[in-house]
């Protein structure tokens, strides 16, 4: 009788699948590019969601396997080696974050001293949902550890989910069953993430909490409960073998697109586009898994597999580097030496990380490994290459750092770096606030009203002095959602002029409805000016596209160009590189007055 090919289904075979190793290094690759400001990879954070789906499938196939083959799963030791795995790399990292941090800006390792301890408890993602640090929007020095939230969702479904899989193994022994409750649960979370979301608004809520991420792990999980990678067979016909592989293909493509081409603050990511990109990465990796695809070969070369086997020390190593090499204030265009010596600094960093730490722990060699270093003499290379390291980080940081730069000044005009914790103040500026000034000049601001955030402030003064009577209106942390109701507020007052400025966008991004909707408000103004944003931050470049589009869209408004204006010049900031020196300010208030003038209903 002939042998049944499909008898080997009975009979479970794990083994290591090297086409995952190529879409590790694609999203660790794509989240480095993210990192780096690069325009063309904005939507590189959609790297993090695919290794939710992996950690989710990987973990799931895991557990099944070891349910299926020993009759039972021990649980203790999963928890165990799951912290030898990850824990080590990380304490590295954070040991060597704080004392770099201690030798060169002490009152920043005070300052992060929640961050570092939610991170090493695996909370930081909950620790900074609840202290309101925001993930887009926020001043000052980043955080050179602000990645590692994603890291505490992982391993808080490292410790809750196998529990849980359990529990639906005994309920719903059956693979489709458990498939349709976990799929239902992954629904529910991107639900939840649609409805606490709020257009136009900070998204670090829903972009940081467990229970609006979950829906990617759990779909990587539902796969793996239909999708086994250790129950798929070899024999399969050549027309499925193409089918497949076209599948994979396709799939690739369109995470290719999805990166290059979605934007954090987009408001479909959060309404069904994160859970869009975890059913591709699904498919992506149900062909990856399986034995008969051809695909395995292109994404398991061993470029892409050196890196997807260092994909996790990538992760937690490239950041800090990019934080603690860069500048705070930099106009300047993007620095490809500086990148090219961060990314540099990154994969020696992870390579040493991954081969004289992760390895040996997770195998257990560690200290046998520490002493034939120590024999053999290594160590003092491995010392070198540290000192290297060191000179790299120097060598970025100097490449296009500027003059340390000036502190920000405790006065109403340049106000704190954080918006969300600073006294909210308002300047109102007339004629009437100053009647020496008014004279037969007063005439030349009338009818001229600007609204916006600390920037103005900084030129209100410049501005009231050479457009005497014009009105105003500044308010630290100001967002273009309130916009409407500050315009409301002066047409009632009957100081909203003819001609309008609009200073928005420095505190954080807005969708071009809000934006739409203002301008068609005001289309009974003779004109309205919108000022270009520069400030250091993820959202400058989303805020001036939509300010440059939506401008072209309406004959009665004009965009005044500060972004390109202050290109090259880190002498007009603070040393947030968003508030304005006096000459900054001066400078500022004569491009919107030139601006003004220069317009023929003046």
């Amino acid at each position: 009788m002939n042998e049944n090919p499909n008898l080997h289904l009975n009979q479970p075979i794990k083994r290591y699948m090297t086409g995952l190793d190529g879409l590790r290094a694609i999203s660790v690759l794509a989240v480095i590019a993210y990192h780096l400001h690069l325009r063309w990879a904005e939507g590189g954070l959609l790297g993090v969601e695919i290794f939710f789906v992996l950690s989710g499938y990987l973990i799931t196939d895991q557990i099944l396997y070891e349910w299926r083959t020993r009759n039972g799963f021990f649980i203790v030791r999963f928890w165990i080696k799951r912290m030898r795995r990850l824990l080590p790399a990380m304490l590295f990292m954070l040991t060597a974050v704080a004392l770099w941090l201690l030798i060169t800006d002490f009152s920043r390792l005070q300052a992060l001293e929640g961050h570092f301890v939610s991170s090493l408890f695996y909370v930081n993602n909950w620790y900074l949902i609840f202290h309101h640090v925001s993930y887009f929007e926020s001043f000052g020095p980043a955080s050179p550890i602000g990645h590692l939230w994603s890291l505490s969702i992982e391993e808080q479904f490292y410790v809750i989910w196998p529990l849980v899989l359990l529990i639906g193994l005994c309920l719903a022994p059956r693979r489709g069953r458990l498939m349709l409750y976990i799929l239902g649960c992954a629904f529910v979370s991107a639900i939840a993430m649609a409805v606490i979301y709020e257009p136009g608004t900070d998204p670090s809520r829903v972009y940081y909490g467990t229970d609006t991420r979950a829906s990617a792990i759990l779909i990587g999980a539902a796969l793996a409960v239909v999708w086994p990678s250790w129950r798929l067979s070899n024999n399969v016909s050549s027309s499925s073998r193409t089918m497949l592989d076209m599948t994979g293909v396709l799939g690739i493509v369109m995470l290719f697109i999805l990166i290059a081409r979605t934007n954090e603050y987009d408001d479909s990511l959060y309404r069904g586009g994160f859970l869009y990109l975890s059913l591709i990465t699904a498919v992506v990796i149900a062909v990856l898994v399986h034995p008969a695809n051809r695909l395995e070969r292109l994404l398991g070369c061993r470029p892409l597999s050196w890196i997807g086997k260092r994909s996790y020390s990538l992760y937690i190593w490239h950041y800090p580097i990019i934080i603690l090499s860069s500048p705070v204030v930099n106009t300047d265009d993007a620095s490809y030496m500086r990148m090219a010596l961060q990314v540099t600094a990154s994969f020696i960093m992870a390579g040493l990380s991954y081969r004289y730490i992760e390895e040996p722990i997770r195998r257990g060699t560690f200290w046998t490994g520490l002493q034939s270093l120590r024999r053999s003499g290594a160590g003092s290379q491995l010392g070198l290459v540290v000192i290297v390291i060191a000179i790299i980080l120097v060598l970025a940081s100097w490449k296009t750092d500027s003059p340390a730069p000036d502190p920000v000044p405790d006065a109403p005009a340049a106000v704190s770096r954080d918006p969300v914790q600073t006294e909210q103040l308002q300047c109102s500026c007339s004629d009437e606030n100053h009647p020496a000034e008014n004279t037969s000049h007063s005439a030349e601001g009338a009818g001229i009203t600007a609204i916006g955030d600390s920037v103005i402030l900084d030129a209100a003064p410049f501005l009231e002095k050479q457009l005497p009577g014009m009105i105003i209106d500044g308010k630290v942390g100001r967002q273009m959602s309130q916009a409407g109701a500050v315009l409301d507020g002066l047409r009632e007052q009957g100081k909203l002029g003819h001609k309008i400025i609009i200073e928005l966008g420095t505190n954080g991004v807005f969708n071009q409805s809000q934006l739409k909707s203002l301008l068609a408000s005001l289309q009974d103004s003779q004109q309205i000016y919108l000022i270009t944003t520069r400030v250091p931050r993820g959202w400058q470049n989303t805020v001036n596209d939509n300010l440059r589009e939506i401008a072209g869209e309406f004959q009665n408004v004009q965009l005044i160009d500060w972004y390109s204006a202050s290109e090259n010049r880190d002498d007009l900031f603070y040393g947030d590189g968003v508030h304005l020196k006096p000459e900054g300010a001066q400078y500022y208030a004569s491009l919107l007055i030139d601006a003004i003038k220069q317009d023929k209903t003046y």
